[in-house]
């Protein structure tokens, strides 16, 4: 089974208080992007690696690649206005296989082998297999002058990378963009009304979105 990796790195770096997409401010003494790229290098040597990014920020990524002299082996892939058509620009760049794809957010670089392999693993058995984690807080629905308790025990937070038969996840994303699409799940979903597989994910899986999140993946890093 080949594995593939499709890492998308989107978004700005407003609520990190910096000028730089998040997935390129320095984590330790290198981009958290890098970090991200050496896990699934870690757990596999010989993954195919593609990288989805924001035209304006190429020329940035491979400057940062020659300082840091970093050299592992990646396919970088224009993106495109929403996360949709990123992932799909990355995708069409896939040969048509019956392998997984496991599509992740740059900004979470603490994915080790161990919750790799689980995530991939299932995906080939089952299809797919999207990582989550239980709500451990209190939860309320709200809606217009109203809002009610839930039952958090019902609901899951979705981490990444969700991962998939290549050919199924290819043909899902060949279907018209819609708003409901908030994930590679849903538009999975939405495509073959089928089964979404949940596995365990992990607790250090974190997304970097702001600067707490940065403070606590310095901590992580340095244990």
């Amino acid at each position: 089974m080949k594995q593939y990796a499709l890492i998308v790195a989107g978004g700005t770096g407003s609520r990190m208080r910096s000028d730089l997409p998040k997935q390129f401010i320095k984590l330790g003494s290198k981009p958290i992007l890098m970090h991200t790229i050496e896990a699934f290098y870690a757990f596999n040597n010989n993954i195919h690696i593609t990288l989805v990014m924001h035209p304006d920020y190429m020329a940035l990524w491979k400057d940062l690649c020659s300082e840091h002299n970093f050299i592992r082996k990646h396919k970088l892939v224009k993106g495109g206005n929403t996360r949709f058509h990123s992932v799909r620009n990355g995708l069409r760049q896939l040969p048509n296989e019956n392998n997984i794809v496991g599509i992740h957010d740059a900004a979470r670089p603490f994915i080790d082998s161990e919750f790799l392999n689980r995530c991939f693993k299932e995906a080939n058995h089952k299809g797919n297999a999207i990582p989550f984690l239980d709500s451990t807080e209190s939860l309320r629905y709200v809606e217009n002058n109203s809002n009610k308790i839930i039952d958090r025990n019902l609901v899951k937070k979705i981490q990444t990378p969700q991962c998939f038969k290549l050919n199924d996840i290819k043909l899902a994303y060949n279907q018209k963009y819609d708003t409901s699409f908030t994930d590679d799940a849903s538009v999975y979903e939405a495509k073959f009304n089928s089964n979404i597989i949940l596995v365990d994910g992990a607790d250090k899986n974190i997304k970097i979105t702001t600067p707490v999140d940065l403070a606590l993946a310095e901590l992580i890093l340095s244990t």
